[in-house]
């Protein structure tokens, strides 16, 4: 193929990248084989993101994953075809059947349903009922559905702005008549915004799911539909009226879990069932044809409108993570810049260094509020056990049980917008409103599925069958 042409029809490449593919003819949406040093690849030559290094090719590969080639291994490119992509999503009329239970999604900016910009690399969301119907027809199947954008922001930008507005929008959809909500957020945060609203929105009659993607949905292995899915039909058909996260189960394609609100976290950066329930077990199970509840102690649905919203939050609390030779100062500055509350997540059952004795004294006497969690993040605190613990009540320290250190943060935000008083600071903190303290731990509550183990690989041979 003549190289005239081709410089105008490298989207985004530039440098040396632009250079060889100029010179061997390539150009963006060529279907191609490349030969490479290194070996030969046949795909879809996509665009580059205009902040990307000028050293690589981007292929689609026909399995639907998209590999970087480095151009300075290229030794020839040979176009089969062309075919401008347009990754568009098809906007559908949502149909609407009576008989259906009425569901509202309500949107933060998490990219539940998307495609993907390849010009800039961004992640453009699917929000509207078309366009989900679109991108995910069976939404059709199971529920009415309502969207309404609240926010769209990265997930790490989540504030108290953000929470106390979902919170509001959840009491306005409740009193609507609404059988169930969904919230689309971004997986980064998504606990802490499950923890919050779990203290803002209490005792709501109908389900509260709040559901993302690991995975964009331009990905063969996109977790977005299927979660999307399972999180619309436990809105709409499910029996658990409280505030759950609904995502992945396993990494394959069988089922999602339903976790409450205040003991879920995020355990992995990129795994598809990277959400857990710590120190307790999952209230749920739930995949397109089935759905079971999993605990005896869920609030059930119920018919009427009745719910609790109180969005307060008091922003001047921190959250410390202890490490060996923690200096005095990092407690010290909290106090001097006016913070309220700090939540320590210290070691073991509950510790921290002497250097901190004085100034967290300090802090206490000047009425700051300090909780401390654990950084196991499995188990409770337990300060009497050794000399550490007591001395550190004794200062004025106040153990948080088993919860983790996130929800324990974001409670002290909440209970600190409803007083300062020390006495009532502590009766709300300890005073469990939704399993974010729990009396025991179950014997379920702590399994890690570490590989090599003999016992692990029976079970896991098990599962398999």
């Amino acid at each position: 193929m003549a190289a005239s042409s081709s410089s105008n029809t490298l989207k985004g490449y530039r440098g040396r990248a632009k250079e060889v593919l100029s010179s061997l003819g390539a150009r963006v949406w060529a279907d191609v084989e490349v030969k490479t040093s290194k070996g030969n690849y046949v795909g879809l030559i996509l665009p580059r993101s205009e902040t990307a290094d000028d050293q690589h090719m981007v292929l689609k590969l026909r399995t639907g994953y998209n590999v970087g080639v480095n151009v300075n291994t290229i030794t020839e490119i040979s176009e089969m075809g062309y075919k401008e992509a347009h990754y568009e999503i098809p906007e559908k009329k949502f149909p609407c059947d009576p008989a259906k239970p009425n569901v509202t999604l309500l949107g933060t900016g998490g990219t539940i349903a998307s495609r993907l910009d390849y010009r800039t690399g961004a992640v453009i969301p699917a929000f509207s009922p078309g366009e989900l119907y679109g991108a995910v027809p069976e939404l059709a199947d199971i529920c009415n559905l309502d969207t309404k954008k609240l926010f769209g922001i990265f997930s790490e930008d989540m504030s108290p702005l953000q929470w106390t507005t979902l919170a509001k929008g959840i009491g306005r959809e409740i009193e609507k008549g609404v059988d169930g909500i969904v919230i689309g957020h971004g997986t980064d945060t998504m606990h802490h915004t499950s923890a919050i609203l779990s203290f803002m929105v209490q005792n709501p009659p109908v389900p509260i799911i709040l559901v993302g993607s690991q995975r964009s949905s331009d990905r063969p292995s996109s977790d977005a539909a299927l979660n999307l899915i399972n999180a619309t039909r436990s809105a709409a058909y499910g029996d658990i009226a409280e505030v759950l996260v609904c995502m992945f189960g396993p990494t394959s394609d069988q089922y999602c879990l339903l976790h409450r609100g205040t003991r879920v976290r995020k355990m992995h950066s990129s795994y598809r069932s990277t959400f857990r329930t710590l120190s307790d077990t999952p209230v749920g199970r739930v995949s397109p044809t089935d759905y079971v509840v999993l605990r005896d102690d869920v609030k059930r649905r119920r018919n009427d409108r009745k719910v609790k919203i109180d969005p307060v939050f008091e922003e001047k609390v921190s959250i410390v993570y202890y490490y060996p030779n923690m200096k005095p100062d990092i407690i010290e500055a909290l106090v001097d810049n006016g913070y309220k509350g700090i939540v320590i997540a210290g070691t073991g059952l509950g510790h921290v260094n002497k250097p901190l004795y004085e100034p967290i004294k300090k802090a206490c006497d000047k009425g700051v509020h300090i909780f401390m969690t654990v950084q196991t993040l499995w188990g409770y605190v337990q300060m009497f056990v050794y000399e550490t613990g007591r001395e550190l009540m004794q200062r004025g320290i106040v153990p948080a049980a088993n919860m983790l250190p996130e929800v324990a943060y974001m409670k002290l935000c909440w209970v600190l917008g409803h007083t300062l008083e020390r006495e009532k600071v502590i009766e709300m903190m300890l005073k469990p409103v939704c399993d974010e303290i729990t009396e025991r731990e179950p014997h379920d509550g702590y399994l890690i599925f570490q590989g090599g183990l003999p016992e692990v690989q029976k079970m896991l041979r098990h599962i398999a069958k």
